[in-house]
């Protein structure tokens, strides 16, 4: 609800004045952005919150990735195109859209998006869904077609760790549309749940020595193609022996140094690979990316699935639950920052 003080339109937004724990995000009223040449400005209706939001505003991220003091977080969102800056002619006043970015952050009412960060959102897909489309959905398509040469391929089978959460969802229906058998792990009786009802096999990371029953899972015993790691200081030795020959396990997720020995013998018997996923990849990558998840949306092929939701007020709260998962691990978490 914008208000107006002298010229300046207002509108509720986090504001982060000092790096610290989740309570430095206080809700401010602010002055609401204008949008420059190139740039849409966003009513926002939900924002996505990723882990990389709580890294940037502890200030633990990459100094120089580090925002200048005060900003507000978040790159995810969804709404309604409210104004657009000289010479945008890819979207019009009112289109409902989802965010790939944002110049000015999207724990807000309003935010401000370069045109190329703003995609058409269908009627089928809810303000809610589409907040978690961005992070979670180009991290999967990258770790499955733009960080693995080639590209996974229809008939593969693919393993799925952490596959209840926004980036696990997101891979699993990628990697369905493609034409993969996939196997999945989740913590949860709930998780478990979701992952089957996207189609692919279930297992609990927490059931143990779940790691051989997979093998066991995959097709004619054989192992698999491609490992989808979220967790690699806690996984990734137990993961190489998995592995057809050529296969490849991408890291999305780490803390810390690994727990298990890793042989890397497992690595030269299937002459297979380790690569890492961070961030969004080159600008030719980004257009490929971005270019593959808007035919997904079109195709029906994508449907985002939307978690726990919190209000603006309660962002501290969501920063917990998405590096702590008390809720459980199931779908993409979100600011619900105005009613659909």
């Amino acid at each position: 609800s914008a208000s107006i003080v002298g010229a300046c339109i207002m509108m509720k937004a986090i504001s982060v004045a000092e790096f610290g724990g989740p309570d430095v995000m206080k809700v401010a009223e602010i002055a609401r952005p204008e949008p420059k040449e190139g740039e849409v400005l966003i009513k926002v209706f939900a924002a996505g919150v990723n882990p990389v939001d709580t890294y940037k505003r502890a200030g633990t991220y990459a100094k120089h990735l580090l925002p200048a003091l005060p900003f507000t977080p978040g790159a995810d969102g969804a709404g309604i195109v409210e104004a657009l800056g000289a010479g945008v002619d890819s979207v019009a006043v009112g289109d409902r859209i989802w965010l790939s970015g944002s110049t000015t952050g999207t724990y807000a009412e309003f935010c401000v998006s370069k045109a190329s960060d703003v995609h058409p959102l269908p009627a089928s897909i809810s303000f809610k869904q589409g907040g978690g489309i961005g992070t979670a959905y180009r991290t999967a398509y990258r770790s499955l077609f733009t960080r693995i040469p080639g590209g996974v391929k229809s008939g593969q089978v693919v393993l799925v760790h952490g596959a209840s959460g926004g980036v696990g969802l997101a891979a699993i229906q990628l990697a369905k549309a493609q034409g993969c058998t996939v196997i999945g792990t989740a913590g949860t009786d709930e998780g478990l749940e979701l992952v089957k009802s996207q189609g692919a096999q279930a297992i609990s990371h927490k059931a143990e020595n779940y790691m051989n029953e997979i093998k066991t899972m995959s097709p004619n015993g054989e192992g698999v193609d491609i490992i989808l790691e979220m967790a690699a200081h806690v996984n990734l030795g137990k993961d190489l022996p998995l592995l057809k020959r050529g296969g490849t396990v991408v890291v999305i997720g780490n803390k810390g140094m690994t727990e298990t020995n890793i042989n890397a013998r497992a690595l030269m018997l299937t002459e297979s690979s380790i690569v890492g996923v961070l961030g969004v990849g080159s600008p030719e990558e980004v257009k490929q990316v971005l270019a593959g998840i808007n035919d997904g949306i079109k195709d029906g092929s994508i449907k985002p699935f939307a978690g726990p939701s919190f209000p603006l007020a309660d962002a501290p709260a969501s920063h917990v639950e998405v590096i702590e998962h008390k809720q459980g691990t199931t779908g993409k978490i979100i600011l619900a920052i105005r009613d659909e």
